[in-house]
């Protein structure tokens, strides 16, 4: 419909939305509301299911280190304490690596490197993790326990804290070495967003750093990581949430076994993951399968807490750089 102003005002032209724009946007809304439907569906059947465990133990589940099926007593605190101590290994050790290879890729490798590298470690994240774990029992254990473990016991054995570190026997598998494996399985998804984030920077802020004479580092450091932070976090929650999630892998190489007399980082250990792999398929109905189903609406409660904590951390730092401004 057009319609002229009697004062020569140019015609406003008004159409109305065609039929697609409708359909797309009722399928957009209705995406959206399954994705939360879907999410608050999740919640409902593990509280459901979880619910004997719920109401036997309450909270107590939490700081409760006994599993024993035969008994029919339970606590999730040594598989909570394992997820979380496995996945801080991961980090620690990604995150620093995964930023190194980002840097190297998007300002000092050469042309012809960059982009068959950049595959090279994309390509790492399409291996199975049965094949990590596989991998990290029979080739990375052995080596973890004879040229790791077994000289730090020779040199710490004697040193308060640190002996009880590295305690136990010498077979590779453990903590540490969960964590070291998940470490390399979330390598690839870091470092590929931190490069992706990284290549959108504007050349011409870039050019303007280097203009003034700054170095590589400083304009990594104060132009490239504050115009892209929240790509950056977002890349490192991503591989957190792998880290956290992560079974097959996990239950190759942290051993499996229910125990916190010793805080050793090379003792056999438990996770919430590698419990779900091993005993859920044999668990009776009843309170073992309810405790198992507990331990899953944990895993899914510290997934949540972590992206919330991501969020709240993005929000603050545009506020602090709103106060700068």
């Amino acid at each position: 419909m057009q319609r002229t102003d009697p004062w020569g005002e140019p015609p406003v032209v008004r159409r109305a939305s065609p039929w697609g724009d409708r359909i797309f946007s009722f399928l957009a809304h209705a995406a959206a509301l399954v994705t939360l439907l879907l999410l608050a569906g999740i919640i409902a059947s593990l509280a459901m299911g979880a619910a004997p465990a719920i109401e036997e133990y309450g909270l107590a589940f939490l700081w409760r280190s006994e599993w024993d099926p035969v008994q029919d007593r339970y606590g999730g605190l040594v598989m909570i304490y394992g997820t979380l101590a496995t996945s801080l290994i991961a980090l620690v050790i990604a995150v620093p690596v995964s930023f190194g290879i980002a840097l190297f890729l998007t300002e000092l490798s050469p042309g012809w490197l960059r982009r068959p590298l950049g595959t090279a470690i994309e390509l790492l994240a399409a291996v199975p993790s049965i094949v990590y774990g596989m991998w990290g029992l029979l080739v990375f254990g052995p080596i973890l326990a004879t040229y790791v473990q077994q000289p730090l016991q020779a040199a710490f054995s004697d040193v308060p804290y640190l002996g009880a570190l590295v305690s136990g026997p010498p077979v590779g598998i453990g903590i540490l070495s969960a964590g070291i494996i998940l470490a390399i399985m979330i390598i690839p998804f870091i470092a590929s967003v931190m490069r992706d984030v990284f290549e959108v920077t504007p050349p011409m802020l870039k050019e303007s750093a280097y203009g003034l004479g700054a170095t590589t580092w400083e304009v990594v450091w104060k132009v490239v990581l504050p115009y892209t932070k929240t790509g950056v976090v977002g890349g490192i929650m991503l591989g957190l949430g792998r880290a956290l999630g992560e079974t097959m892998a996990v239950t190759f190489v942290i051993g499996n076994f229910n125990q916190l007399n010793s805080l050793s980082l090379f003792e056999p250990a438990n996770s919430i993951t590698s419990a779900l792999a091993n005993e859920f398929a044999e668990a009776a109905a009843g309170l073992h399968q309810a405790s198992l189903i507990y331990l899953g609406l944990i895993l899914f409660f510290i997934t949540f807490v972590v992206l919330a904590l991501s969020k709240l951390l993005l929000m603050k730092l545009k506020k602090a750089e709103g106060a700068r401004a």
